[in-house]
């Protein structure tokens, strides 16, 4: 791809009465699908290792013009700290702002990551100028799924480990406090989990997490990327939501649905090899479509 020389501006803009801030990275010219990046929390617009900031300028430079902000509550914008789940008014008014200052903009993609890919995907349906969304290691936490995940993918990996048994060797384990653990952890994971049978047309937020998570996506109708760390409890508790779901396999089975890991990564892709080709990804599937 050739590198555009790009700009990039602070925006403020109104959500329900509070000012949002945000940052606009684009070229000229520019492509006519844009990219919202949607922040996790508790973040803001830079993102861990400035990741969301590196993120933009890579995708401005490959003519993808993109706008970062913050929620209502979260680093510079005003108003009361709100969960995931309750940002639909902040992603709407932060697409408004897009449109309203990138010419020729035709419609947008939703880039998030952990409960931002949750946020997203919960959104992205009631909005026409959604096309797309980008979702990376989605958060789906429950209580037993993350009990079962640290008994498959911590426990197990840690018999492993030669400093477990040489704090056992010097006398400096205490195994009382570990099975004390290691039980209410397997109770936790022998609980309920996610309901098998299909769900309800319209799951409310006493739905699992999972299953809200599986409407959303079935009401979607635009694309999705999905990018998974192979180093992370959260990308592994998804991974084990859909092992345990066939209602999860036949909607990541989809033409639509585009799926890459990266098996070293961890949750934040914190290395520049692992955010440059989630990068490389990103502009390339913007552009496919």
């Amino acid at each position: 791809m050739s590198i555009m020389p790009y700009n990039e501006k602070a925006v403020v803009f109104d959500c329900a009465g509070d000012s949002l801030i945000g940052v606009l990275s684009a070229s000229a010219p520019h492509e006519s699908r844009g990219v919202l990046i949607v922040v996790g929390g508790p973040q803001y617009r830079a993102g861990s290792n400035r990741q969301f900031t590196l993120l933009a300028r890579d995708l401005a430079e490959r003519s993808v013009p993109t706008l970062r902000f913050d929620y209502r509550g979260m680093g510079d914008s005003d108003g009361e700290v709100r969960t995931f789940d309750r940002v639909g008014v902040d992603i709407r008014s932060a697409i408004d702002k897009f449109f309203s200052s990138i010419p020729g903009l035709k419609d947008v993609v939703i880039w998030g990551l952990c409960d931002a890919a949750s946020a997203a995907l919960f959104y992205a349906h009631q909005d026409a100028r959604v096309s797309g969304v980008v979702l990376l290691n989605p958060w789906v936490r429950t209580q037993q799924g993350l009990a079962r995940v640290h008994l498959r993918h911590y426990y197990v990996r840690r018999l492993f480990q030669a400093s477990l048994w040489q704090k056992v060797a010097r006398g400096e384990f205490n195994f009382r406090e570990a099975a004390a653990a290691l039980g209410n952890i397997v109770a936790d994971a022998m609980g309920r989990g996610p309901s098998s049978s299909a769900v309800e047309e319209s799951p409310d937020s006493k739905s699992p997490l999972p299953d809200r998570m599986e409407h959303a996506l079935r009401r979607f109708q635009g694309r999705v990327l999905l990018i998974l760390s192979g180093n992370d409890l959260t990308a592994q508790e998804f991974k084990d939501v859909v092992a345990r779901s066939s209602r999860w396999r036949r909607l990541l089975s989809r033409d639509r649905i585009t799926r890459y890991d990266l098996p070293e990564a961890n949750h934040t892709f914190a290395r520049r090899e692992w955010r440059d080709q989630v990068a490389r990804w990103t502009a390339v599937w913007v552009k496919s479509f």
